[in-house]
């Protein structure tokens, strides 16, 4: 271990770490390698995988099924990246992790899979789970492997000659074979054209064609493909895109909703109602593809999903430019998966920096299902600085920008009030800044008067609102109000319909015990849940489907306070040890090395 601070990340880059990656779980982390360094990662539904230049892949996060391949003891939580020691006589070239598996492809071109295997997800031509990597037979006619991808219960392969392999569950349609419900062996899916780019979401897939033509196929629900009613009928084979009119280059699919890129622009479509679209607050369903305003400008390079938040960086290859591999992240926010900060857990609605990657060139980001991986380096000392976009700067930035004083790239003059003995709200820290604004409404007034003009819609009224309007410097006893108020959850749609084996399989050991961390929210489609482990001496034979009961709503109140009569009280906020409780020492030049 080379030191404990960011400053002694070394050049070639480490891997940070956000939400419930079983590294640090709710807690911002990271690491790096002694004598190696890692250049790809993917996120799988609650495990992760890191390979690193020399091709030794590295594993972490849950084994429940196995998926992390190392021979141990299933139903162990693996907290810090393990290297795979069956795998260490091949290098290993691709990683993709599905929701309970894993699939890699070493540079011999050989294919192994580990973890789940109830549909066939493994390609192993049998449905049994394994908890160590083993090969599949060979199907690409020894055509090097391009890209791997990896579902809920499917996976994918593309050759370098363009053609598409897909094999596990297809009860909706997911791997695009028509009317069967699964297969355990590669298959080729006949488009027509060679393939560039595939991706596999929960229950639904996508590929783009090297002319740049965007396909979807699988559960339909939400509006996830993205195609015209009239084509919803044959959603089990590949639909065209026909909305999208420039070539597109790259696309992702998450739980509900789907990704795609072009040199343009950024078009997301489906199921939003965590913000993982970023289309705002008030489209929690797109059945179109619809370009988001953010990334109108070409500016884009990557784009990646997990089950409810997006990730996009900016820039092109190679990113050390200005400007190049800047991280943006949207959609559900809890265990901070989307890394905007210890205390920011809100969902996004827009496309929203991530500051704390400003000093760094982000190569790299994968999501899963309630975390996320960055790669990414130190920049050069010779690139300029980098320039914020106006419509970047929000509150929550400006408070994460406050660790980085040698970054703020900006004027906080706006935040800076005229009386000389009340310190600058941007001098205190985030949980100072929030009490100083509930405990001095005078504050709080010069705050309004500072900030750009006020849009109509504010504070709840019709009217249209003069610019010409000046905010007195104390607020009126008639604005110091104190709301209680809880919208209701969404209730999520059901989840589609397991197959009759994947119901009537169970996995490798029985009656484990679960720990949960964190409460599971109600508000989750049940597909999305962890699968329920039976006992074989109580398992039926085909296990019942599970349906949510819908949270109860709860109406707001409001009630006015006299400033007179009762004080504001300031929010109680439980405060978050900044340090990491755990570092990964070791010496060796296997071990990953870690940093707080």
């Amino acid at each position: 271990m080379t030191g404990e601070t960011e400053a002694d990340i070394p050049e070639t880059g480490a891997v940070f770490t956000f939400g419930k990656s079983k590294f640090a779980d709710n807690m911002p982390s990271k690491f790096w390698l002694k004598n190696d360094h890692p250049e790809e990662i993917s996120c799988g539904g609650d495990h992760t995988a890191v390979i690193t230049g020399h091709g030794r892949l590295f594993m972490f996060g849950s084994n429940t099924w196995g998926q992390l391949g190392l021979g141990s003891e299933i139903n162990v939580n693996i907290n810090k990246p393990t290297a795979v020691k069956a795998l260490k006589s091949e290098k290993v070239k691709f990683a993709s992790c599905g929701r309970d598996h894993t699939i890699v492809c070493t540079w011999s071109g050989r294919v192994y899979g580990a973890g789940s295997n109830q549909e066939g997800q493994l390609g192993l031509g049998h449905c049994d789970d394994t908890n160590t990597f083993h090969l599949l037979h060979p199907f690409s006619d020894h055509a090097p492997i391009k890209m791997l991808a990896a579902g809920c219960n499917t996976s994918a392969a593309l050759t370098e000659d363009g053609r598409l392999f897909m094999w596990g569950d297809n009860s909706v349609g997911q791997i695009g074979l028509g009317t069967e419900s699964y297969t355990s062996e590669p298959r080729d899916v006949m488009v027509g054209q060679p393939v560039a780019w595939v991706s596999c979401g929960y229950h639904h897939s996508a590929f783009v064609t090297v002319d740049g033509d965007l396909y979807t196929f699988g559960e339909s629900g939400s509006g996830r493909l993205g195609v015209f009613p009239d084509q919803l009928a044959n959603h089990r084979v590949p639909q065209r895109v026909e909305s999208i009119q420039d070539p597109v280059i790259q696309v992702s699919c998450g739980g509900e909703h789907t990704v795609a890129l072009t040199k343009d622009n950024v078009y997301a479509f489906g199921r939003g109602q965590h913000g993982q679209l970023g289309h705002g607050t008030f489209l929690f369903e797109v059945p179109l593809p619809k370009a988001l305003d953010h990334f109108r400008n070409g500016r884009v390079s990557h784009v990646t999903c997990g089950e409810n938040h997006t990730a996009v960086i900016t820039g092109n290859l190679p990113y050390y430019s200005t400007n190049s591999g800047i991280l943006y992240t949207f959609g559900d926010g809890r265990q901070g998966k989307l890394g905007l900060g210890e205390e920011n857990f809100t969902n996004q609605f827009r496309p929203t920096l991530c500051p704390r990657f400003l000093k760094y060139s982000v190569q790299s980001v994968a999501c899963g299902g309630s975390h996320m991986l960055v790669l990414a380096m130190p920049r050069l000392p010779e690139v300029e600085e980098v320039v914020i976009e106006e419509d970047d700067v929000t509150e929550s930035i400006l408070e994460s920008l406050e660790t980085y004083t040698e970054l703020l790239l900006m004027d906080p003059s706006f935040l800076m009030p005229n009386s000389q003995t009340t310190p600058p709200l941007w001098t205190l820290s985030a949980r100072a800044r929030r009490r100083e604004r509930e405990s001095s409404p005078e504050q709080f007034g010069q705050m309004f008067r500072n900030l750009p003009p006020l849009m109509s819609g504010f504070l709840n009224t019709s009217l249209p609102l003069s610019r010409n309007i000046r905010i007195s410097r104390t607020p009126s006893e008639d604005l110091c109000t104190s709301s209680l108020s809880s919208n209701p959850s969404s209730n999520d749609p059901p989840s589609p319909s397991l197959s009759l084996k994947s119901r009537s399989k169970t996995p490798l050991t029985p009656s484990p015990k679960f720990i949960f961390p964190d409460p599971p929210s109600p508000s989750l489609s049940s597909k999305f849940s962890p699968k329920k482990r039976l006992s074989p001496s109580k398992s039926p034979k085909y296990a019942s489907k599970e349906h949510l009961t819908p949270p109860q709503s709860f109406k707001s109140t409001h009630k006015l306070i006299p400033t007179s009569s009762v004080s504001p009280k300031p929010s109680s906020v439980k405060p978050t040890d900044d340090k990491q409780s755990s570092k990964m020492l070791s010496e060796g030049p296997t071990t990953p090395q870690t940093g707080s």
